[in-house]
């Protein structure tokens, strides 16, 4: 089972102007079945695997001879110095669409295609299927949603989440990540990212995490740029800009994929979700997954943030795109009532006349209630475009 992506034709005109476009993204997020699906004329090389990272290692020059146009070199990221001989051979050769290059991890990989390959690459992130892209016309639950998550081998092996993610936890998470860390203590890494999976959509306590693990705030604030490198969780910066009141400094963080989130909190099953004490912030890892999907598959020029003022009032999305600002409130409950929109009501003056305001929740109706439009959670992901 293939699903298209959205970002297909991006990436397709993309090849049209650059030499080079680099797809990252998670691990088993779709790059490299994407990759072969899409560009069955190009050659594919994969330097994951052992023979062929040394010789790329060992070899540059020679390994380019071999491949010097239309291929696919997937897990770059395991051999970043290749980076500084490709420039010089798309330099010589002045053509476009010469590789697609895959790579997991932007902590090994990301700074080397950034420096040696300005202007020669343009850099896309994949991140797992959106609902749209995997549940589209379907009639499948919230919570099998949560549970499920995004990511594309569970729809096309029909694997139980749980022992999808059991794999993925112990294949990337540990080793990967780990390995790039030099974490020694296993169990604690392993309980540090199950504290990440607890304050997803939460606001960053530094002091909390490092009084329940025992490690300073920087190994923390080290840890948590790691785990976003890897696309696990990413940071959610404060709105402030124009306001006078005082505003929460701290960032927020959420995890990228729910299914992920749901697994490390213990959640086997998805009817466990209904009762879950969680189930709200779940809920609105998922929202912020739809809305970060939209963005980095659209090739949106947006900016995601919150806000939340010193009075304890809160917008949880502020998304700004031109010249517009959209202001988006997520509430698990399948009938909104007026106290729903209370945020939305009082806050919503102060961001101008350029601001629109929707309340994301768990049912299936369409209309607008006090100047806000409803959005399903099965079309969460389209706020954007409207």
């Amino acid at each position: 089972m293939y699903k298209k992506r959205d970002l297909q034709d991006h990436i397709i005109k993309a090849l049209e102007y650059f030499p080079v476009v680099t797809i990252t993204g998670p691990r088993q997020s779709g790059k490299t079945t994407f990759c072969r699906k899409n560009f069955p004329d190009y050659k594919y090389v994969s330097l994951e695997d052992p023979d062929t990272r040394e010789f790329a290692r060992e070899d540059p020059r020679g390994f380019l001879k071999q491949y010097p146009d239309r291929t696919i070199i997937d897990e770059f990221q395991n051999v970043p110095e290749l980076t500084s001989y490709l420039q010089g051979h798309i330099d010589d050769v002045n053509d476009t669409g010469m590789y697609i290059l895959t790579g997991s991890n932007q902590y090994l990989m990301m700074e080397n295609v950034s420096q040696s390959l300005a202007g020669r690459t343009q850099i896309i992130r994949l991140l797992p299927f959106s609902y749209n892209e995997i549940h589209k016309d379907s009639e499948i639950s919230l919570e099998q949603v949560l549970h499920k998550g995004g990511y594309p081998r569970i729809f096309e092996k029909n694997i139980p989440p749980a022992d999808f993610y059991s794999s993925y936890f112990d294949t990337y998470l540990q080793k990967d990540l780990r390995n790039v860390l030099k974490v020694m203590d296993l169990n604690l890494f392993q309980r540090f990212v199950t504290l990440c999976a607890a304050r997803t959509a939460q606001i960053v306590n530094l002091s909390s995490f490092s009084n329940e693990l025992g490690i300073d705030s920087k190994t923390v604030k080290r840890w948590i740029s790691i785990l976003e490198s890897g696309y696990i969780v990413k940071l959610v910066s404060p709105y402030y800009k124009n306001f006078n009141k005082r505003v929460v400094k701290s960032p927020k963080m959420y995890f990228l994929d729910v299914g992920l989130a749901s697994y490390l909190l213990g959640v086997k099953e998805s009817d466990q979700l209904m009762n879950h004490p969680l189930n709200g912030e779940l809920f609105e890892t998922f929202i912020f997954s739809e809305l970060q999907k939209q963005i980095m598959h659209g090739n949106m020029k947006a900016n995601l943030y919150f806000y939340r003022d010193s009075n304890g009032k809160e917008i949880d999305f502020v998304i700004e795109s031109g010249m517009q600002t959209r202001l988006v409130e997520v509430k698990l409950t399948s009938t909104p009532s007026k106290v729903n929109f209370k945020n939305l009501i009082s806050l919503r003056e102060q961001f101008g006349a350029n601001s629109y305001s929707y309340l994301c929740y768990g049912g299936d109706l369409k209309q607008t209630m006090y100047d806000t439009e409803l959005v399903s959670f099965r079309n969460s992901g389209s706020i954007l475009t409207k």
